[in-house]
């Protein structure tokens, strides 16, 4: 570690293997709380390299619980929150929609970060038990075409980097690796960044953990989600190759309006403007639910382009799939954790 630190203090980036060592020192507790600390701010002052962010994430990975499961075509929609927006859970929606169209769904997340509900929360909120083992998420991924891990059960040596990440209060290296280490090998993934301006980096990142499809969004009015407000920054991973480009709310066949528009509050609140949208209510909700649904769908080869995905989405929300889809997982996480 010390000459890790020495190293990112003069500005040099760590090689993927000096990044991978670092952070598995951090996992084993063999880091103590101020070379931590030294360490991720060093990091984010310097610039967080593409090497660098694999390194740590392979590492979280191989320190994770496991869900044993196919991963083929397997989608996530995890991100990595911090916009600051107390906005409602978009990625949460957007996941069920898209279990609802076929995709298989392996839905990783946590409580509240930044906002005043997390994916946990309003899943909690919603009936979904949340608290399910890797062996009871796998059998409810195999029943219904979607599962939730729970981050804080999945990644228990997280918890030796917990007082330099609450102590320092700022945006780390750490905000970016929970959407990185998916506990079942999610081989696609919709992912919103707090930052647009490492949109690319992170793309890169995925491509080396071996994903196959994703789409890294960040909003220029610092959503961590597809906007439909303002433009977003997308950048995609396809056949190997990032492209970065920007969308428009209405090349997606959406309308712009005001940001204040798509706010939420707690759990409950939330989780009423979920069930609402998935009831065909008409609303700013609906259609931000829509612009990132149709992104999972895209991503997942569902459909050809961002547009058509838009429609799909709406589709399975008008005739009652999505609804009907919660309603079965809410069934069958109860189940599960019944019967195991």
């Amino acid at each position: 570690m010390p000459q890790a630190l020495s190293k990112l203090t003069a500005g040099h980036d760590l090689t993927r293997e000096e990044a991978h060592a670092v952070m598995s020192l951090i996992m084993r507790g063999e880091a103590t709380p101020s070379q931590i600390a030294g360490a991720v701010i060093a990091l984010r002052m310097k610039g967080e390299s593409v090497d660098e962010i694999t390194g740590f994430a392979e590492a979280m990975r191989s320190f994770s619980d496991r869900v044993a499961t196919k991963n083929e075509d397997l989608l996530d929609t995890c991100g990595t929150g911090g916009s600051g927006i107390h906005k409602f859970n978009i990625s949460t929606s957007s996941a069920i929609i898209a279990a609802a169209a076929g995709v298989r769904v392996a839905k990783h997340g946590n409580r509240a970060m930044s906002g005043k509900a997390g994916s946990a929360d309003v899943l909690e909120a919603l009936g979904v038990n949340i608290a399910l083992t890797a062996k009871q998420a796998a059998e409810c991924l195999e029943q219904t075409g979607i599962c939730f891990m729970f981050a804080q059960l999945y990644h228990p040596a997280l918890k030796h980097a917990a007082a330099p990440r609450r102590e320092l209060g700022v945006r780390t290296i750490f905000n970016m690796l929970g959407p990185l280490a998916n506990p079942a090998n999610a081989d696609r993934q919709l992912m919103g960044l707090y930052d647009r301006s490492k949109t690319e980096t992170v793309a890169s990142v995925l491509g080396r953990l071996g994903l196959k499809r994703a789409m890294v969004v960040g909003s220029h009015d610092g959503l961590d989600e597809i906007s439909i407000s303002a433009p977003t920054s997308i950048s995609e991973l396809k056949n190997g190759e990032v492209t970065t480009y920007d969308v428009t709310p209405e090349e997606l066949g959406l309308r712009t309006v005001p940001l204040s528009e798509v706010k939420g509050g707690d759990a409950a609140v939330n989780a009423e403007i979920v069930r609402r949208v998935f009831a065909g209510e008409r609303s700013a909700y609906r259609e931000i639910v829509l612009a990132n649904a149709g992104a999972c769908i895209y991503v997942a080869d569902r459909v050809t382009t961002l547009a058509e995905g838009v429609k799909e989405a709406a589709r399975m929300i008008d005739t009652g799939a999505a609804m009907a889809k919660l309603n079965q997982w809410i069934q069958a996480t109860g189940e599960v954790s019944y019967v195991s």
